[in-house]
């Protein structure tokens, strides 16, 4: 998943969330970017951080739920792709570290 924001420390406080709730193994930032988009009939461009952040697909509802209560734009941008390969020993870590805890409450 990904997902894209102009003020990085209100990123890195989403990443913190996800991570906490372990709606995500990890998160990589990306920027400063330039993202150049269509806007209400206008091209506009801003300077944003990019958040690569590593989940599993029944985690995608619950992580871009989090993202969007949390993200100040209107429509912001939260993609997922699926990781179709990889080493693993990495998937099997993301898919362990994303598990919803037994209890229901918050492992650790």
């Amino acid at each position: 998943m990904q997902f894209a924001i102009d003020d990085v420390a209100q990123g890195n406080a989403i990443v913190v969330e996800l991570l906490n709730a372990h709606l995500i193994a990890c998160a990589q930032t990306i920027g400063p970017v330039t993202s150049r988009y269509w806007w209400r009939g206008s091209i506009n461009d801003a300077r944003e951080w990019l958040f690569l952040c590593k989940t599993t697909p029944g985690r995608v509802v619950d992580v871009t739920e989090c993202i969007r209560a949390r993200h100040p734009y209107e429509t912001p941008e939260i993609v997922a792709c699926d990781i179709t390969g990889g080493l693993e020993a990495y998937v099997d870590w993301i898919v362990a570290e994303t598990r919803p805890p037994a209890n229901g409450g918050e492992s650790g």
